[in-house]
């Protein structure tokens, strides 16, 4: 429908190609074989299709997929804007509440519904934050068959306060269905846990992240110790912080809309980007926010001073950071075809001089023409 069949296995889609590592505009054509790019050609096209990588999603909750709609006025007497714990701090927490209440069927339906809504919204790769233990790892990966997204899923152990051999033996189950662990905060738990719990997934050759920096700046300094391959928010950092952050080349992933809402504050992206640490992005918990990363991307670039180019890539290209070369990559010659074509004639971007401007700042889910994950 939207590329002409070359052989039996090869599209030629023609439109402007935003290309390569730099993300260049290239009017031309991309020939893909078996979700491979085979071919970039530049030429004069009539096309008005825009073609560019699809987003990767690189901080989620899907479990909240069951709570899509909570008050963002008062909980129980507190202000969400005021008190972060008692909307997402584990044990007690209203989501964990809600989580436990939630029976297994209806978990995973309800995340289903979100990785769908991100394949539609396209997103070819995301990072899951999964509660719930092995069984919350177990239903994501039920909610995932049959789906081509690339998935990170980064469980936690549901009990940390019994004896830690207990402790550790969850943690090996879990690791034995996931990519790793992804711990809510370096507060939240016994530091002294949270090392062994590190240590235990880094022997296993596992993934281990951490929240950091959310609410204030107490646990960054701890987070840090704990030598973990992500770390999400720094939200309060400060320019010493992430001097430190950038000298132990760990990647950070940035939720904005996500901040705004429950009143934690700006994450500093683009003193960051300054002090050379590598940004991705994520709609964190999918109560507050849809997973829809063109939402994320368009307040990013109105919100920050932060060029559109680099906007885009923090939000596609940039996730390679996070969960490796395989899950996405730019347009170019030889790599896997994750890909979005746009519709530039529609009604939204009609008239868009600049490409990465044009689909950084105002681009929709509904401009979307086509999506090919590989």
């Amino acid at each position: 429908m939207y590329s002409n069949e070359k052989y039996s296995n090869e599209k030629i889609i023609p439109g402007t190609i935003i290309a390569g590592p730099e993300l260049e505009p290239i009017k031309g054509y991309i020939c893909v074989n078996k979700g491979i790019i085979t071919e970039i050609g530049e030429e004069r096209t009539h096309s008005t299709n825009i073609i560019a990588p699809c987003f990767v999603n690189a901080h989620t909750h899907l479990g909240d997929s069951v709570f899509k709609d909570p008050p963002l006025g008062k909980i129980s007497g507190f202000q969400i804007q005021k008190d972060l714990d008692v909307l997402v701090k584990p044990p007690n927490g209203l989501k964990h509440k809600i989580l436990r209440e939630t029976p297994y069927t209806t978990l995973i339906k309800c995340m289903r519904k979100s990785l769908l809504d991100m394949i539609e919204t396209g997103t070819c790769a995301f990072a899951d934050f999964r509660e719930g233990g092995v069984v919350g790892v177990a239903a994501l990966n039920k909610a995932l068959e049959g789906l081509k997204l690339h998935s990170m899923v980064l469980g936690r152990p549901t009990e940390p306060e019994l004896p830690l051999q207990v402790v550790l033996a969850e943690v090996k189950r879990i690791l034995l269905r996931s990519t790793g662990l992804g711990m809510s905060g370096a507060n939240d738990l016994d530091l002294e846990l949270l090392e062994e719990i590190a240590t235990y997934t880094k022997q296993h050759k596992k993934f281990f992240a951490i929240h950091a920096g959310e609410k204030d700046t107490s646990d960054i300094e701890k987070a840090l110790s704990l030598e973990p391959d992500l770390l999400i928010h720094l939200t309060n950092a400060t320019k010493r912080d992430l001097e430190h952050v950038a000298d132990a080349k760990i990647p950070v992933v940035v939720c904005p809309r996500s901040n705004l809402i429950t009143g934690a504050g700006m994450p500093p992206i683009a003193e960051m980007l300054e002090a050379g640490i590598r940004v991705a992005a994520g709609t964190d918990n999918v109560m507050l926010n849809s997973v829809n990363m063109f939402a994320e991307m368009e307040f990013m670039s109105k919100v920050f001073s932060i060029e559109d180019r680099q906007v885009f890539k923090i939000c596609t290209l940039n996730g390679s950071f996070v969960m490796g070369p395989g899950s996405t990559g730019s347009i170019q010659k030889g790599n896997k075809a994750n890909l979005m074509i746009l519709n530039g004639s529609s009604n939204n971007l009609a008239g868009i001089k600049n490409p990465i401007s044009g689909i950084t700042r105002r681009a929709r889910p509904d401009d979307i023409l086509s999506v090919l994950h590989s």
